[in-house]
């Protein structure tokens, strides 16, 4: 356990973190990066003194409502552990599905803040108490039928240098200890789709399936979050296991419950979800500017995945994740960089070309939560539980699939 601990706080220390590593800038290149932020501050300030230029965008009113995509289920009798929990979006997801939720674990203070605010009946445990290195999960054996979470991301991603197992936040032998540990009915983990490359597949081998398919039947997937409702593209790598002796069958991938077919052109669907997206009778996944209640102009999309802002520098309110996003963004005519803490100070601050600029709240909505699912923090704390977080409504589908591979219905 002890080569699995980590410094506290290894996800918020920014360029204090052991992993850290500064980007290799010329002495020219890092002058025009101080010289755009201190214009874009200086502009900032002039917007909140009412001295900026004037917004064309009236307070639109949101078309997508993630509550009618994933209605609240009556209790279906099972029990949740949330490990890695972030801001919430698998917790919320397993909850309007019907499972009772027992604990919630998460490192970062400010992540578990926001559980406690939305949930305050939940036992919750963040900081030191949420650090999932010192928890003997042997006192939960009997008492939790499903474990959920996802592990830290950046091991695996182009963002976190992808070190896989070299990288301190390498998280994913504690999700396998815990659920060794309480060997529930069932788990699922998720994490971004760069785990599942020829890079990766020994770790997965030697991490993740040989020490639980012995009581464990295991199925790994992609799985896109537009699939169910959410106007974003962002496809991530799904583990379901089920106890061979608890259960006795094989997991099954959700099925879809929208049809994104229409953005086939511009975004690669899943090949295990292309045979069921053809169902006319699935209502239509709503491009970004639709979601968002924007005026039409010609043109909608997914918005591309978003960024998680605790990987970058810091404190940036920036969900651009790279120059092809940022095609697919100004396409649409929004604008990802300085996302504003409301929609009223977004509108108090245009952005270049009158495009949008966006706020948290809509940011959240277009990851599948409800407006009323307030996050705490600023705004970088904020994007980064919005942008690491598994899109609620995607929770939902395969919270929904599991409790029926479990309970053996429908």
């Amino acid at each position: 356990m002890s080569e699995q601990k980590v410094t506290k706080g290894h996800l918020g220390k920014g360029t204090e973190a052991e992993w850290y590593q500064p980007q290799d800038l010329s002495a020219e290149k890092r002058e025009e990066f101080r010289k755009r932020s201190q214009k874009s501050q200086l502009a900032a300030l002039a917007a909140r003194r009412g001295d900026g230029p004037k917004s064309i965008h009236p307070l639109y009113e949101p078309r997508f409502d993630p509550a009618t995509v994933m209605p609240r289920k009556r209790r279906n009798g099972l029990r949740a552990l949330s490990l890695f929990s972030g801001g919430g979006g698998l917790d919320l997801g397993f909850d309007l599905a019907g499972f009772k939720h027992i604990a919630s674990y998460e490192l970062l203070e400010f992540a578990a803040a926001t559980l406690k605010k939305n949930r305050p009946r939940w036992a919750v445990y963040g900081g030191d108490e949420g650090d999932v290195t010192e928890v003997d999960w042997t006192k939960y054996r009997g008492e939790i039928d499903v474990i959920h979470g996802g592990p830290p991301c950046q091991p695996f991603s182009s963002a976190g240098r992808r070190k896989g197992s070299d990288d301190a936040r390498d998280m994913f032998p504690e999700f396998v200890r815990a659920v060794l540990e309480i060997e529930p009915a069932g788990f699922i983990a998720e994490n971004v789709r760069g785990l599942d490359t020829k890079k990766f597949e020994p770790y997965i081998n030697k991490t993740i399936r040989e020490p639980l398919e012995e009581k464990y039947s295991i199925i790994s997937f992609h799985l896109d979050a537009a699939a169910f409702g959410v106007p974003q593209k962002r496809t991530r790598v799904v583990f379901i296991g089920l106890h061979r002796e608890k259960v006795g069958r094989k997991p099954a991938i959700p099925e879809p419950t929208h049809d994104w077919s229409r953005f086939d052109k511009s975004n690669k669907v899943p090949e295990e979800q292309l045979d069921l997206i053809d169902s006319p009778k699935l209502p239509a996944t709503m491009g970004a500017r639709e979601a968002l209640g924007l005026p039409d102009i010609g043109i909608d999309a997914l918005s591309p995945t978003l960024r998680c802002s605790l990987t970058g520098p810091r404190g940036t309110t920036s969900i651009l994740s790279s120059t092809a996003a940022q095609k697919i963004w100004f396409d649409l005519e929004l604008w990802p960089n300085g996302v504003a803490a409301n929609k009223e100070a977004a509108k108090a601050f245009p952005a270049k070309h009158d495009y949008y600029r966006l706020s948290t709240l809509e940011c959240g909505l277009m990851q599948g939560f409800p407006e009323d699912w307030v996050f705490e923090g600023a705004v970088h704390k904020v994007l980064g539980q919005i942008g690491n977080s598994v899109a609620p409504p995607m929770a939902y589908g395969l919270a929904t699939s599991l409790a029926k591979d479990i309970l053996g219905s429908g």
